[in-house]
């Protein structure tokens, strides 16, 4: 018996409702902020993801799906969003637009060979917004006020901002100098990735949620501290945006992300309540991550959440979501020359905009109630040779029983 490969699940019908309401809201929201769609191939050239999303990552190195193609070009399964956006914003020559270029993605899946748990899954969904081509912090504020909004219009409550500066290029060096003093001597305790990052990534050694390594995290220098004027001047002018946006947030010296093309401003996302999945969605800014993809400097800022993890804490907030459109009728049919016309009703019913359904053939008129009931269909659309002849049709309510005969051109006007 095969199964869903492992990290992966199946989307049944009973969970339809949700992703169709986490889409259409994002989609909505997302394009009353200015925010054009963009789709981008779920697979794309290795290298994008090696260039951008750096090497020595936990994603590259250990979570990527990377395969040669019969024309032995090395491909990798679409890990995050940011990278292929940028990608296409420089192959479609999108910088003689008005900056900045707002693009956002919704349901695209994304693949990384992480161990599953809760709200987390191999092949997983996204939003991905990004606006590209502006270093304003204001622009920064606005991905965190389309985030906040969102998870508001989902009704999601209880959630916080957290954010840090990592500061960018020039302050990163003294600051990464300070952190590998802090934690030469406590090398022995740690674990096996944090001895590797301390050669390779030393920032992602902030980013450890093992037991053996958080406690060391907390007396970490603060990137706050090694800020440059210019660097400290977005953070104020983000900070005071947030505030007068009354956007709740707290800072967190301890984030970093965990991806190499964040510079200044990176966020989370967090809900609140105890057993929740620690974080909804994140993002930050990128400046430096289109002229390593090969175009000129241009600054960036973007956000992605994913949709399994919003709908789990949609579950566990007890959110009620518009639900499955309900099967409205089922015509039942009775005789040998009643289904052809019966199959032509359902057709004219779905046409005229009632979801309507033909009941199992070869059964019993009240085997047929009993699928009508089953299904919970408001009407149950009667035709028998006699109602054939005469041009007409019964249609039983099925919530009292009471029953009319209308003419079958009137069906779904009865049901309207």
């Amino acid at each position: 018996m095969f199964r869903s490969p492992r990290g992966t699940a199946d989307i049944l019908p009973a969970d339809q409702p949700y992703w169709r309401y986490v889409e259409s809201t994002a989609a909505e929201l997302c394009e009353r902020f200015g925010y054009g769609r963009i789709e981008t191939p779920i697979f794309e050239d290795a290298k994008l993801f090696n260039r951008s999303v750096g090497e020595a990552t936990d994603i590259v190195e250990k979570e990527t799906y990377t395969f040669k193609d019969r024309g032995n070009d090395e491909l990798t399964l679409r890990p995050e969003g940011t990278a292929a956006t940028c990608r296409a914003y420089l192959e479609h020559g999108m910088h003689v637009l008005p900056q900045p270029v707002r693009l956002y993605s919704v349901n695209l899946p994304m693949f990384r060979y992480d161990r599953p748990q809760a709200g987390r899954y191999r092949q997983f969904h996204q939003v991905n917004l990004e606006a590209i081509g502006s270093p304003e912090a204001a622009v920064d504020g606005e991905v965190i006020e389309v985030a906040w909004r969102l998870f508001a219009k989902l009704g999601l409550k209880n959630l916080t901002v957290v954010m840090n500066s990592i500061g960018d290029a020039s302050d990163r060096p003294a600051y990464i100098a300070a952190l590998k003093k802090f934690y030469e001597p406590l090398q022995s305790q740690l674990c096996g990735d944090c001895k590797r990052r301390f050669e390779t990534n030393p920032l992602r050694l902030l980013d450890c949620k093992k037991e053996t390594c958080r406690p060391h995290t907390e007396n970490a220098p603060h990137t706050l501290d090694f800020l440059s004027a210019t660097s400290r001047a977005h953070w104020d002018e983000l900070t005071s945006s947030l505030k007068a946006l009354e956007i709740p947030f707290t800072s967190d010296h301890r984030l970093v992300r965990g991806l190499d093309y964040y510079t200044h401003t990176v966020f989370e996302v967090v809900p609140q309540e105890d057993g929740a999945q620690s974080t909804i969605g994140g993002g930050g800014r990128y400046d430096g991550l289109i002229e390593q993809l090969g175009g000129k400097a241009t600054p960036a800022v973007g956000f992605a959440t994913g949709m399994e993890r919003i709908i789990l804490n949609l579950k566990r907030q007890g959110v009620t979501v518009p639900g499955q459109r309900p099967i409205k009728a089922v015509v039942l049919h009775l005789g040998s020359g009643a289904k052809p016309h019966a199959v032509s009703l359902a057709s004219s019913l779905r046409e005229s905009g009632v979801t309507a359904v033909l009941a199992p053939g070869g059964k019993s008129l009240k085997a047929q109630m009993r699928y009508a009931e089953s299904v919970g269909a408001a009407y149950a659309l009667i035709l028998g040779d006699d109602e054939v002849r005469q041009g007409v049709v019964a249609v039983k309510k099925m919530a009292d029983g009471t029953q009319q005969q209308v003419a079958i051109g009137e069906a779904a006007r009865a049901l309207l």
